[in-house]
Parts: structure tokens; sequence; C-alpha cells
């Protein structure tokens, strides 16, 4: 039997389902690339996941031995589990990615003082997968410029919606 078609004749399965976004991510960091790493989880951790029971807020990724791994994602215990459930809800998770990909990340982040942060977490193909930025982390006047742009973008968009009226 065929899947049936979501929108742009891929299959539901196909679908890109977002489960978590970091926006603090881009309030604190400034996002030079993304790259998409597969998820590695055990037991239960995927109901939990679709179930949208995730927290990005303090996660980060880091290479360790030729690997990379996420630290400090929270992914909450699911309810109706067994002794399948993981013990620890914040333990570290492998990610999956080609080996030329982690040297790539790994030394980016030795030598130009970079950072590995999640932007999302999302469901495609039946896979969990999650979207790291290499981030550089902004400076507190760098945040209060953003801020500021985008309150003169907003008094902006108030001013024409007003006038229009």
């Amino acid at each position: 039997m065929a899947q049936p078609k979501a929108a742009g004749g891929k299959s539901e399965r196909d679908a890109l389902q977002v489960i978590a976004v970091n926006t603090k991510a881009y309030h604190d960091y400034l996002i030079r690339e993304t790259i998409e790493a597969g998820l590695v989880l055990t037991g239960t951790e995927i109901k939990s996941v679709r179930a949208g029971r995730v927290n990005l807020r303090e996660a980060y990724a880091k290479a360790e031995n030729g690997e990379l791994w996420l630290h400090n994602m929270h992914i909450a215990p699911y309810e109706a589990g067994d002794r399948w459930n993981p013990q620890n809800p914040v333990r570290k998770r492998k990610l999956l990615l080609h080996r030329t990909e982690i040297d790539d990340l790994d030394r980016q982040t030795r030598s130009r003082g970079l950072t590995l942060v999640p932007v999302r977490l999302y469901i495609t193909r039946d896979r969990a997968k999650i979207e790291l930025a290499v981030a550089q982390g902004k400076k507190m006047y760098d945040k209060r410029q953003a801020m500021a742009e985008k309150e003169a973008a907003r008094d902006i968009e108030r001013a024409v919606r007003a006038r229009t009226r």
C-alpha cells in the first residue's frame, strides 16, 4: 500500500516535523553555519522526543576521540515506559556524522574558539535529527545592538500599519 502524499509530493513519512527550537542560541551566539546530524537514542527516548518533551537550552556538542557527542540535552523520561527508560535524562548522546565532518568541526572549535550548539531538533523519515550550528559567542554590546534593531523594526512596522489604516 502506498504512503499518503503530503504537500510537495512527499509522503507523510518524509515530511519534516520540528520538535524543538533553541531560540536562546540565536540570542547568545552569532551563527556561522549549520549542519545536520543523526541522533542516537536508546529505549523509549524517541517516544518522549515525538511527544516534544525535549529541552535544548543548555545543550552543546563536543568532539571526543573522533566521535561527536551532545551534552546537556534534556529528554524527559517517557511516562508509560518500563525498565528500558534511561535513568539519566541529561546523559551525553552520540551524534552521527561522517569522519571528515567531525574532524572539520573539531578543527574549527579548537582553532577559532567557536562552539557547537544545537539549533533545532526534528524528525524526518522516522529518524531523529539535530541541526548543529557552528557559533561564536556574542558580547553584551552585540546583544544590545540586536535588541535595538529588533525594536526599531517593530516601531517601523507599527508606524506603517497605523498609516495604512
